[in-house]
């Protein structure tokens, strides 16, 4: 927020209008800020996202312990069905989720849901049926569902717009890492004995949810949400560079819901592209995430080989990740790079429907992670091109939405009847893909031509934004600048 008295560095609405563009350069104190910045939020990011993804992967792991679909008496179907019930859930926390994150502080509300969540992984370790082991998968992914949204928002208030491609990535790092972590505890869970009550798979659910609840309360109490946190001791000095970065991110936090700003999102046709490209590349995101394991253990690998194979599945999205990350910023193109990103998705998954068996297929489902860098890019772009508080929020929201119909959808295309191939499964993936690539030259073609008409250059920066018009969307701001 700025000060009441007007800081130098503000110009009037007639100036910034005319105001000539100049390049940006971030000076030495700057580099400071950020620096101590990154130490103190990001290890808090990286945890939260290991944490969510491993406590939703949790199901894949145990589902190769032979007495997990004893003990809870379900087959492959109603596997698939409580794998993707979990994104129900996330569905349905979207809409209360999108009002608590303008309402609440950020920390203490991630904080909360960690605990919550965590419990309710812990008491899967008493599921007995299908009905109770969905039942608790829909809540954990109703509270679940809080973290992506809140993360992206805090991302895109305390980084630049150039910066935060990077962070987004470095989200989804944390995913794979989870995946390459949580599956080597889970070939030491597979060679667990039954201790008391509990066998292998249940103390699976009790290691993550205690581990979870436990660093709720961490989140909740340490966890900085705003640039000038108290955990920064932030300097003057640093204040007036809090108050430079806002007005280059364009984003003003407030608790003031404006319902103007909602409605001129839905006016925009870019809002629906978005949205379908984020349901379109979770098809397979949710399938693979779920089945991963099932489908190696199909090629004829055992269960702790299945386990193992998965890790190079997510060193490859890692370095899919890293290297569209670098070209994105190296070249500053992010609709492009997402665009390849889906032609290597492509690739992978025809491999995945033409091979029918063998250790070559395992390079289709490495390749096939192609989708994850694609969505890393579509957030990218969300966050530098969508301006406006409460736009960014329903912007976000919007996408997640789709990003939860296409994890719910995408494990049902793959039918027990049709493994090892699955190919009506894998058709529809690679039919999502293209229609990926088409959406995302519509909207990198819909920011060259608004840039063009407002004789705007995506290469120079505006210097500062005029003080009367704080929170103002990326349409009323004519020196907005698209980011493609």
């Amino acid at each position: 927020m700025v000060d009441e008295k007007k800081p130098s560095s503000f110009v009037s609405k007639d100036e910034f209008q005319t105001q000539e563009q100049v390049p940006f350069e971030k000076t030495e104190a700057e580099v400071k800020f950020v620096s101590k910045m990154n130490r103190h939020f990001i290890p808090f990011v990286c945890v939260i996202l290991f944490l969510q993804f491993i406590d939703k992967g949790t199901l894949s792991i145990v589902a190769l312990i032979p007495e997990f679909f004893e003990d809870v008496g379900i087959d492959r179907d109603q596997y698939a069905w409580c794998n993707s019930i979990f994104y129900l859930g996330y569905l349905c926390m979207q809409l209360p989720n999108n009002f608590m994150m303008q309402k609440l502080p950020i920390s203490k509300y991630i904080g909360v849901m960690l605990v919550v969540w965590g419990a309710v992984l812990f008491c899967m370790c008493f599921a007995h049926s299908f009905s109770q082991l969905a039942g608790l998968r829909f809540l954990l992914g109703f509270f679940e569902a809080t973290t992506y949204p809140a993360v992206f928002l805090l991302i895109a208030t305390m980084y630049r717009r150039s910066e935060q491609v990077v962070w987004f990535g470095i989200m989804f790092v944390s995913n794979s890492v989870a995946t390459i972590i949580g599956n080597s505890a889970a070939v030491g869970i597979l060679r667990m004995p039954t201790i008391g009550f509990f066998s292998p798979w249940k103390w699976a659910m009790i290691i993550y949810g205690s581990a979870t609840m436990a660093a709720g309360f961490v989140v909740f109490f340490f966890m900085p949400d705003r640039s000038d946190s108290r955990w920064f001791k932030v300097t003057e000095e640093e204040k007036q560079i809090i108050e430079d970065r806002a007005r280059d991110n364009a984003v003003v936090p407030n608790r003031k819901i404006k319902m103007n700003q909602i409605w001129e999102a839905l006016k925009e046709p870019r809002l629906y592209c978005y949205c379908l490209i984020s349901m379109f590349v979770n098809f397979q995101n949710g399938a693979l995430t779920s089945f991963n394991t099932i489908i190696i253990s199909d090629l004829g690998f055992n269960s702790t080989d299945s386990i193992l194979l998965t890790m190079p599945y997510a060193g490859a999205i890692i370095t899919m990740i890293f290297i569209s990350t670098w070209l994105s910023k190296k070249y500053d193109e992010t609709i492009y790079v997402a665009m390849g990103a889906c032609v290597i998705s492509i690739i992978g998954l025809t491999m995945l429907a033409a091979i029918p068996s063998g250790g070559v297929k395992l390079m289709g489902i490495y390749l096939s992670g192609g989708c994850t860098p694609s969505y890393v890019l579509l957030q990218a772009s969300i966050s530098s091109n969508v301006s406006g508080y409460t736009k960014k929020i329903f912007y976000t929201a919007g996408n997640l939405v789709f990003y939860t119909i296409g994890n719910f959808v995408g494990p049902l295309l793959l039918r027990d009847k049709e493994a090892p191939r699955y190919l009506s499964g894998m058709g529809v993936y690679i039919a999502a893909n293209v229609l990926t690539i088409l959406l995302f030259a519509y909207v990198r073609l819909v920011y060259v031509k608004t840039n063009k008409q407002r004789h705007l250059d995506k290469n120079v920066n505006i210097a500062a934004l005029p003080e009367d018009l704080e929170d103002m969307t990326d349409k009323e701001n004519e020196n907005f600048v698209y980011r493609t």
